[in-house]
């Protein structure tokens, strides 16, 4: 007896293709790699991971960059969707002007900051001279503290615009009814804000988070072409890492080990923030909803 195929399957069957063939097979793939050497099965790309002070010290570094610049830029983006939604008129063309980074291919916006932080003739300089300041030892990207702010306020410039745009979209999907009761109960603003707007905001919140840190783990384009991971180590990163080991020293059984392990610290972190966001409840805590009256505690 033939058993029949499911409708469905046919009209996913391409998309399914695509992929196992994008995504299934090169992960596979990886890890084949991963565990293989010149003389066969081997651990050996694993265990040398505990061992690698480069790497703790890339995989550090990375961590240290995806905290501040996703800190600062959810914090901005917040602020800034509060500040726009308040307006009564203009919203809809400063929301424009203020996504325009983000519009931006990151190789465009690393180029672009590369020319500001020149030392010789870049505009972050030539303004500081125009103010008296001394700028002989201003190099923005050569300090081994000044490289990793610099590389960061440029990733904060371009996803800013990210965080606010989920953020506003949040604030305008708030239904009127809990502000209306904060209102009538004779909550200021931040008590407002507080116990009524985060709240309700706090899915779009971690959906944001989630996205972000994703995307800042695996950082390579802006750093390779402003600092390419230097001075020194200073702005080494995972990816920058993997980079040199397999393209430059040919190691790729070693990439390939770096790599999974970070495809599956990523994985178990998206999956952190994929369980807070299903736990979050549908209502404020702090508001609570009668027939007759609607009250804070």
């Amino acid at each position: 007896m033939t058993r029949r195929i499911p409708p469905g399957l046919i009209w996913v069957a391409p998309a399914l293709s695509v992929l196992a063939a994008l995504s299934i097979y090169p992960l596979l793939y990886l890890m084949k790699v991963s565990l293989t050497d010149a003389h066969g099965f081997t651990i050996a790309h694993y265990a040398r991971l505990f061992q690698d002070r480069l790497f703790s010290v890339a995989a550090g570094q990375t961590l240290l960059y995806a905290a501040v610049a996703l800190t600062l830029e959810f914090f901005l983006g917040l602020t800034l969707a509060l500040l726009v939604d308040s307006l009564a008129r203009g919203r809809a063309l400063i929301r424009v002007g203020l996504l325009a980074p983000m519009l931006l291919p990151p190789v465009v916006a690393a180029v672009i900051w590369r020319l500001i932080y020149n030392p010789e003739f870049g505009v972050l300089n030539g303004m500081l001279r125009q103010l008296g300041v001394n700028t002989t030892s201003l190099t923005w990207t050569s300090g081994r503290t000044s490289a990793m702010l610099s590389v960061i306020l440029v990733d904060v410039w371009q996803w800013t615009p990210f965080m606010f745009l989920l953020l506003t979209a949040g604030l305008q999907a708030i239904p009127a009814e809990p502000l209306e009761a904060a209102r009538v109960d004779g909550a200021g603003y931040w008590q407002t804000l507080r116990d009524v707007i985060l709240p309700l905001l706090k899915p779009v919140i971690l959906l944001a988070l989630l996205l972000r840190s994703m995307d800042l783990l695996r950082i390579f384009d802006q750093i390779f072409l402003l600092t390419q991971g230097g001075p020194g180590s200073a702005t080494e990163t995972v990816s920058l890492y993997i980079y040199r080991t397999a393209f430059r020293f040919s190691n790729f059984g070693y990439a390939a080990a770096m790599s999974f392990v970070g495809l599956l610290i990523t994985m178990l972190a998206a999956r952190g923030l994929l369980r807070l966001t299903v736990a979050v409840p549908a209502e404020p805590p702090c508001v609570s909803m009668r027939t007759d009256v609607i009250k804070l505690s």
